[in-house]
C-alpha cells in the first residue's frame, strides 16, 4: 500500500520558516524533566531541519492548563534541555499568549531580538505551551491563523497528538501546508 503523504525530505526547507508541532508533553517534577523520551523522539526531525538550513519554530502542549498560563506547565525547561541535546541554543519565546508580541521578541544575550522575522537559517525557537490558549483544544480559527502566520511550512512531528482536532495539529493546516 502506498501513501500519498509528503515528508520533510520531499520539501525544500532551506531558508523557510517551518512550524513544527512536537509532542513535548513530558513529565516534570519541580521544574525538571523526569522522562525525556519525547524530546529524544523529536531530535531527528529538528536536526534534519537544522542541517537543511530551515528556520525552526517548535510548538507543543504540556499538561492541561485549560487556557490559563500556569508557570508549572511552561515549556521553558523543555527549551533548556533541547538546547543541551542539540548543542545549540533553542530560544524560548516566553509569551503566555503563545504568539503575542512577547513571542515575536525575546531577550537573547542581553539584546532584544525580533526572533521570528530575524531568524537565521538553522535557528530554533520554542513557543510557550499551546494550551495556555483556550482556543487550542476548541480548534478555533483565530488561534490557528495566528500560529500559521509564523511559518511557511507546517510539519506535524507529534504522532501522539495527531488524533486531536486542535489548532496546533489540525487547525493550522487550513492556513499552512
Amino acid at each position: 500500500m502506498v501513501f500519498n503523504k509528503k515528508t520533510i525530505e520531499d520539501i525544500d526547507v532551506k531558508g523557510k520558516r517551518v512550524l513544527v508541532r512536537c509532542d513535548f508533553n513530558v513529565p516534570l517534577k519541580e521544574g525538571r524533566i523526569t522522562d525525556e523520551n519525547r524530546l529524544i523522539g523529536s531530535l531527528p526531525t529538528i536536526k534534519y531541519l537544522i542541517e537543511n538550513n530551515a528556520k525552526i519554530i517548535l510548538c507543543s502542549h504540556l499538561g492541561k492548563p485549560k487556557g490559563e498560563a500556569k508557570p508549572e506547565m511552561s515549556l521553558s525547561p523543555v527549551a533548556k534541555r533541547l538546547s543541551e541535546l542539540l548543542k545549540k541554543e533553542v530560544v524560548f519565546a516566553a509569551d503566555d499568549n503563545v504568539v503575542g508580541e512577547n513571542a515575536k521578541t525575546a531577550v537573547v544575550s542581553d539584546n532584544v531580538k525580533d526572533i521570528v522575522s530575524n531568524m537565521k537559517d538553522g535557528d530554533v525557537i520554542l513557543l510557550q505551551n499551546t494550551r495556555y490558549r483556550v482556543e487550542e483544544t476548541k480548534n478555533q480559527d483565530n488561534f490557528s491563523k495566528e500560529l500559521a502566520s509564523l511559518g511557511e511550512i507546517f510539519v506535524n512531528d507529534a504522532f501522539g497528538t495527531a488524533h486531536r482536532a486542535h489548532c496546533s495539529t489540525v487547525g493550522v493546516t487550513k492556513f499552512l501546508s
